[in-house]
């Protein structure tokens, strides 16, 4: 959208554990088909989704609703806007919302029928995440019917998308469904009608990525046609011909590329976010990422480093969220202050934790920073597991509220951008808990699960027993059918000072265990050896930016502790950082005002209905 109006401005004017597998240790999972089709092996991997459980918890709760909700999402109902411009039969209900054909007006704020069919393929890709993870039949069938399905309504021509708002960002949709499909739910025609569908769609496309202002300088119908995320493309184009070893998808990844007026600039150092829309910008770092993996280009890996760090430095919250009003602002004007008395739409929070997660796994993978751990797990504590579950009817959770007085609401119009973004990253986590090296084990993410995998005819695992955030400690039980010889690297978070406790079957660590890095443990582990992490919390503040240094976050740990009340309160700095744990199931703590008043501080995720305040105010 337009990242000057946010579209809420509008609106108020057999399992698939073989389909993934560790064939290469250093490959990404989609080379798995032709070696050749990548020009660098990552240091780092992803496990199979199949080689990850979740356990009880926040995360493993909301990659099974997810996952539910789409498969019993009727069929017909998804393929209804397709089968009815090929002139099909069309049962079923309409979706509903943004999903249907008609009825959108900008003038009239209607957003009903705006990008019909547009998250069509992110619900085929979430289920295909979801089947790879959970090897369910029934998930399996579904994703072979609706791939088919839509099969039936694709001609050579992309009658669909003839005079279509979006096109670009409808079929990069698609196209990652139906890789998905063929990748994690082996569905036999998934990449040719993938090749069929990019062969059509290129009549309805520029000859190259357009920015914003470029497609606004163009002649265009009205303003929604400006909005195309042609920018978006290369990722899931690389990874086309990543599965497929087809030289046009490569060439027309690299044809969209949007070197001239962002990645060029931001491999340079020249920060060229302002002004642009946020989500789909953060989301073209992933295309930066595949065009070094792909095709080895330092340039696009510089630009996505430098792009990241320009997010982190000048335009994220202390949530780790970021883009009020969709948009990123000018650095050194105090504009995150500035967002906080005008608007309530300050992140898209299933879309940005998407486009969040997938940059920093990519930079995680190639650089073994465990900055980009830390990054994930702000965004993952202090905006996606306090969303609210989509609704059977299409009613989404998308904005996080971080308004001088904010309130958890639901979007005005159904299925939008945001029901589509969440079934897939909630599958990714599974993908996001742990990595793998040529030499040992990376844990990322602190949450209760289990990874096992096998080696040179052995059994391997871990299993992660904690509490975090709510609690400092984490245990990791070592399972193996033999002793073998590994590495672990556990991640100890920038935040954790002064001292933290790594320890093997209670004796503890001896060589420096950092915050902001990656601790090793090479030894022979054998099966029962035992790993425990105790991480200083000590409450901490961070002011929203530096134009504004009264306005500030209470910190513990990743956790930023919003502060519920009815009008943004008060706090002596002493007082603040005094703030007292009250125990209970929540993760509440109690802070004295300035008038005398006791204050609870609640994690976002613990937040329902209430009003609450994410930053307050310094008494001067």
């Amino acid at each position: 959208m337009d990242p000057r109006v946010s579209r809420r401005t509008f609106l108020k004017a057999a399992t698939a554990t073989t389909a993934a597998t560790y064939a290469s240790r250093v490959a990404p999972v989609w080379a798995a088909v032709d070696r050749g089709a990548v020009a660098v092996r990552t240091p780092l991997t992803t496990f199979a989704y199949s080689e990850v459980e979740l356990l009880d918890g926040p995360m493993k709760r909301q990659f099974e609703e997810n996952h539910a909700r789409f498969l019993n999402l009727d069929d017909d109902r998804m393929l209804k806007v397709f089968r009815q411009v090929a002139g099909l039969p069309a049962p079923g209900e309409d979706m509903g919302g943004w999903y249907d054909l008609t009825g959108f007006s900008l003038e009239h704020g209607d957003f009903h029928g705006f990008i019909a069919g547009h998250s069509f393929g992110q619900y085929v890709s979430g289920l295909a995440r979801a089947y790879a993870v959970t090897g369910s039949e029934a998930t399996r069938a579904k994703i072979n019917r609706l791939v088919k399905g839509y099969g039936e309504t694709l001609d050579a021509k992309a009658k669909f998308f003839v005079d279509y708002r979006l096109p670009a960002y409808t079929y990069d949709k698609l196209s990652c469904g139906l890789i998905d499909a063929h990748e994690f739910a082996h569905d036999p025609l998934a990449m040719d009608i993938h090749e069929k569908l990019t062969h059509a769609i290129v009549a309805c496309l520029p000859e190259k990525a357009l920015s914003r202002a470029e497609q606004r300088s163009r002649p265009h119908k009205d303003t929604p046609y400006t909005w195309d995320e042609s920018y978006t493309l290369p990722e899931n184009l690389f990874l086309a011909y990543q599965r497929s070893g087809k030289s046009f998808y490569r060439d027309m990844a690299k044809q969209f590329l949007e070197d001239d007026t962002y990645f060029g600039p931001l491999s340079e150092g020249n920060n060229v976010l302002p002004f642009e829309h946020a989500y789909s910008h953060v989301n073209a770092f992933s295309s930066a990422m595949q065009a070094y993996i792909t095709l080895g280009s330092e340039k696009h890996l510089r630009a996505a480093r430098n792009g990241f760090e320009m997010l982190l430095k000048t335009q994220s919250f202390a949530t780790g969220g970021w883009g009020p009003n969709e948009g990123f602002g000018e650095p050194g004007t105090g504009q995150l202050g500035d967002s906080l008395a005008f608007t309530h739409a300050s992140f898209e929070t299933p879309c940005g934790a998407y486009g969040h997660f997938k940059i920093t796994r990519y930079l995680l993978r190639v650089t073994k920073d465990s900055l980009y751990g830390d990054s994930m797990e702000r965004v993952l504590y202090n905006t996606i597991l306090g969303a609210w579950p989509i609704q059977p009817d299409g009613t989404s959770f998308y904005y996080s509220d971080y308004a001088t007085t904010g309130k958890k609401v639901w979007y005005k119009d159904k299925w939008p951008c945001c029901s589509g973004t969440f079934p897939q990253l909630a599958a990714d986590y599974h993908v996001s808990t742990y990595l793998r090296s040529a030499d040992g084990v990376y844990v990322n993410l602190f949450t209760p699960s289990r990874v096992q995998w096998n080696e040179s005819g052995g059994r391997y695992g871990l299993k992660q027993e904690t509490r975090y955030p709510f609690d400092n400690k984490i245990q990791i039980q070592v399972s193996g059918s033999q002793p073998r010889d590994y590495t672990l690297y556990v991640r100890i978070p920038g935040w954790a000072t002064p001292d933290p406790v790594l320890s093997v079957n209670g004796n503890r660590v001896s060589d420096s265990v950092r915050p902001g890095t990656f601790a090793a443990i090479r030894r022979t582990w054998k099966d029962g050896d035992r790993v425990e992490l105790e991480l200083p919390m000590p409450l901490r503040l961070e002011p929203v930016d530096a134009n504004h240094p009264n306005l500030v976050a209470l910190m513990q740990g990743p956790l930023v502790l919003f502060a519920v009340a009815g009008s943004q309160p008060s706090f002596e700095k002493n007082a603040l950082l005094q703030a007292k744990p009250t125990s209970n199931a929540t993760g509440d703590w109690s802070a004295t005002s300035v008038d005398g008043g006791s204050v609870t501080m609640r994690p976002f995720m613990s937040i329902d209905k209430e009003s609450y305040s994410t930053y307050v105010l310094l008494k001067s």
